[in-house]
C-alpha cells in the first residue's frame, strides 16, 4: 500500500497513513535462511542449501545461470551477501529461465493485457490474451500487512515515484519506488490505503507493508552505493551491468512511452491484476 510524492488521496494525514503502510523497512535487513521458505514450484526441482561467503557473487558461482538462481529464491544481488543461505539447484540447468507462472491463463484470453500474482510462489505474471509474455519475482507484504486477494485494475502510474515520508537508510534521500503502478485504492477504509506495483529491493521474502516490489537494480546502484560501501567497507561489491530491472520492464509494458509524461497520471481502461494466494511466512 503506498502513496507517491504527490497527494492522491482527499486529505493530508491519508498520504501519510498510505506511505506508512507501504514502505519497505528502511532499515538493515536481518539475514534469514531463504532455504526455509517454502514454494510449490519447489517440490519439482532438487536443490541444496548453501551458506555464502562473503566475496561470493552469483556470475563467479552459477555462471549464465546466475540471474536464474537468482530468480529461483526471490533474490536480487543486494542480498546476496555473506552469511546469507540460499537455494542451490543441484541442476543448474533445471531453473533455466525459472517461471513458476502457467503459461496460459484462458480466463485472460480477451484480454490485451493482463497481470497475475501468485502470492504463494512470490511471483507475477505478465499475459497477452491470456499467453505469458513476461513473469518475475517479487517481494510482498509481511504478515498482517499482505495485500489482499482479488480482482483489481490498473488506475495510475508513476515513473519516479517515491516516498515524502521515509528516507533511504539514513542518508537523507527519499524512499524510491519507481515504476509505480497503482491498482487499488481502498476506499472502505477512513485513511483510503492505496496499493502500488514499484521497483525495490528483493531481500527473498515478505518485506514490505502491503505493495509489489520488482526488481531495480539500477535504483540501488544509484541509491544505496554510499550506503553500501561505507557499511560492507573491503567486503563491498558494486553491482554491475546489466542491472535486473523488472520494475521497469513492466513498467514500460503497461504504460506507452508516447503516453507517459514521466510523472504521477491517472490510467482510463487499465490492466486488470489478478492477486491470489497466500505468501509464504
Amino acid at each position: 500500500m503506498g502513496i507517491g510524492v504527490r497527494y492522491l488521496g482527499r486529505i493530508a494525514s491519508t498520504a501519510v497513513i498510505a506511505l506508512l503502510l507501504c514502505a519497505a523497512s528502511a532499515g538493515a535487513a536481518k539475514l534469514r535462511s531463504l532455504c526455509e521458505i517454502s514454494y510449490p514450484s519447489d517440490s519439482r526441482i532438487p536443490w541444496s542449501c548453501v551458506k555464502l561467503k562473503w566475496g561470493d557473487t552469483p556470475q563467479a558461482l552459477f555462471g549464465d545461470y546466475w540471474k536464474d538462481v537468482l530468480r529461483f529464491n526471490r533474490l536480487d544481488r543486494r542480498h546476496f551477501l555473506g552469511g546469507a543461505k540460499v537455494k542451490v539447484p543441484k541442476n543448474l540447468a533445471q531453473v533455466r529461465d525459472f517461471n513458476p507462472m502457467p503459461l496460459t491463463y484462458p480466463d485472460a484470453a480477451k484480454e490485451p493485457k493482463f497481470i497475475m500474482v501468485d502470492q504463494a510462489e512470490m511471483f507475477l505474471g505478465a499475459y497477452e490474451h491470456g499467453k505469458l509474455v513476461y513473469s518475475f519475482p517479487i517481494a510482498l507484504g509481511i504478515q498482517g500487512k499482505m495485500v489482499p486477494n482479488g480482482n483489481f485494475r490498473i488506475d495510475a502510474a508513476d515513473r519516479r515515484h517515491q516516498s515524502n515520508l521515509y528516507q533511504v537508510e539514513e542518508i537523507g534521500r527519499p524512499y524510491p519506488m519507481h515504476y509505480g503502478l497503482r491498482f487499488w485504492v481502498d476506499k472502505s477504509k477512513e485513511d483510503w490505503p492505496t496499493y502500488w506495483i514499484h521497483g525495490r529491493d528483493l531481500p527473498g521474502h515478505p518485506a514490505s507493508h502491503g505493495c509489489i516490489g520488482l526488481y531495480d537494480e539500477e535504483m540501488q546502484y544509484d541509491y544505496y552505493r554510499s550506503y553500501d560501501r561505507k557499511v560492507y567497507r573491503d567486503k563491498y561489491r558494486p553491482l554491475t551491468r546489466p542491472f535486473l530491472e523488472d520494475a521497469k520492464t513492466l513498467y514500460q509494458w503497461v504504460v506507452p512511452a508516447a503516453s507517459d509524461p514521466g510523472e504521477f497520471h491517472k490510467i482510463k481502461n487499465g490492466q486488470p491484476v489478478l492477486i491470489t494466494g497466500r505468501p509464504p511466512t
